[in-house]
Formats: structure tokens, sequence, C-alpha cells
């Protein structure tokens, strides 16, 4: 039985991916944890003129999260009547990373699904800063769900990578999975920019061949201010339905979340984004 977390804000944004998770994993027993997190900032004056003089704010907090998950998770239930999948509440007062960490370690999470707002207004923020930081500060696999993007399949997926680095099987146990889902495609986008062009994709040709035998490879020399923007193209022209790449320091992804990069071409992925780890 595999465990998704499912991070709940209770906004229409993380409803979508929660919906998103449960009909991709519509043919896998799974235990989905659906966690919302509290802080002591989002109790506002208002809300404590109407707190009973025996209950706690942390009680207040508490038992109204713990009511919306139990209506989100009854929405579902009705919706997909899948006898595959179990649902659990999880509240939590702490801080929103360490939250997620320690519900990770706790219930043995396999992969965290979770909304992202797209790039908005004028910072052309790419994702809400909460998905970023999961990204960035936590060890565990991450499917970013672009906000309004809806489950139709996964026929194709595509892997881009800058091979900066030799991979290994258990990396990428997170994609295997997922492209066995629909006995999925997959492209691999090896990426060389300007100053990365002695890169050595062979060095990592045959685990490709060995663990994705029916990958199709592409080549693909840019440079850095356009690598953005070639990638989003493939996506586009390809009708790739998810985007994975490795999360490492000085990589592709990291350069995709800052901010001058960002506001130069406002990068926009609109499909869901798988993010592994190094291990």
């Amino acid at each position: 039985m595999k465990t998704i977390l499912l991070p709940t804000d209770f906004s229409k944004n993380s409803i979508n991916a929660i919906d998103y998770a449960v009909a991709l994993f519509k043919d896998i027993e799974c235990s989905f944890y659906l966690l919302n997190v509290q802080k002591a900032s989002a109790f506002i004056s208002d809300d404590m003129m109407v707190v009973s003089s025996s209950a706690t704010i942390y009680k207040t907090l508490i038992d109204a999260a713990k009511k919306s998950i139990s209506n989100i998770i009854s929405d579902i239930e009705k919706k997909h009547h899948n006898k595959k999948h179990q649902f659990h509440s999880v509240v939590d007062y702490d801080n929103f990373i360490d939250a997620i960490n320690q519900v990770s370690k706790a219930y043995d999470v396999d992969l965290i699904v979770m909304g992202t707002k797209g790039a908005s207004g004028l910072e052309k923020i790419i994702f809400g800063s909460n998905t970023v930081r999961v990204i960035q500060r936590c060890n565990m696999p991450v499917l970013a769900v672009p906000d309004g993007c809806k489950f139709k399949g996964i026929n194709k997926i595509a892997f881009a990578t800058t091979n900066l680095k030799l991979f290994n099987k258990s990396e990428f146990k997170p994609l295997k999975e997922i492209l066995a889902l629909e006995n999925s495609k997959l492209d691999i986008l090896h990426l060389a920019d300007q100053d990365h062009l002695a890169y050595n994709a062979s060095d990592n040709m045959g685990f490709f061949n060995a663990d994705f035998k029916n990958a199709k490879h592409e080549f693909i020399d840019t440079s850095t201010s356009e690598m953005y923007n070639t990638v989003h193209k493939y996506i586009t022209d390809n009708h790739i339905k998810i985007l994975a790449m490795m999360n490492k320091k000085h990589s592709f992804l990291e350069r995709l979340f800052t901010r001058h990069n960002v506001e130069t071409f406002a990068f926009n992925i609109d499909v869901p984004f798988l993010v592994m780890q190094y291990t």
C-alpha cells in the first residue's frame, strides 16, 4: 500500500491537487493523509471574540481544521467510491516544514502531492511559497499540481536533466511507479547550456538503458536564458502530462527558482511537476 501525503490549506488550489492524486492512483491501494498545519498568526483578533471562555485558541483551531478535513474526505469518498483508498486526517500546530517532515517520517510517506499557484502578478512567483519550501527543504519526492490542472491520463512523461551527476535506481523509484500506473512513455531531455557544454550524458546512458529501455532520448543544446522556454515548448509540442526532475544544489531546478531568471522569462509550468531527491 502506498502512503501519500496531501497538505491542504482548504483552498480551491489544494483541493484540486487532492482530486488529482486520488484520480492518479485510482488503481492502487493507498493511504492518503490529509494534513493541515495551523499557526497562531492565523487566529485573528475577530476570532478571539467568538471563543468561549472554556475553549482554548489551540483547541478551536484544531477542531475547525479537523472538521474541514472531514468534510473534504466525505466529499472525496462520495465522488470516487474507491475501496482501494483509505483517508486519514492530520492536523498540526507547528512550523509548516517541520510538520511535513514529522508526518512523512511517522507514516512512512512515499510521495507528497500538493497544489501550486503558477506564475502570477508582477512578482512572477512560480509556485506558492510553501510548495517551493517543501521541494527545497524536505527529503521527499513531491508532485506539484498546478492550479486548475485536472487529471486526464499520463500517456507521456518527460524527465529533464543536465547530467551533472550519476544516477542510481533508488532515486527514480517515484518516476518508475508513476510510469507504471498507465504504462506511460518517457522522454528524457538531456539539456546543455553554455555553462555545462562539457556534460557527459553517456555517463548515465547505461543506467537509462537498463532501467528505462523504451525511453526516447532528446539531446538539446540551449542557452541558459532560453533553457526554460525550450523545456516549456517541448512540453507543449509533445503533449507531455508530467515533467520530472531531480533536486540538487546548482541544478537546473535550483536555477528555475532563482528570482531574476523567473522575472526574465516568467516560466509557467502548466503540467504537474515531479521533483525527486538525490540520495
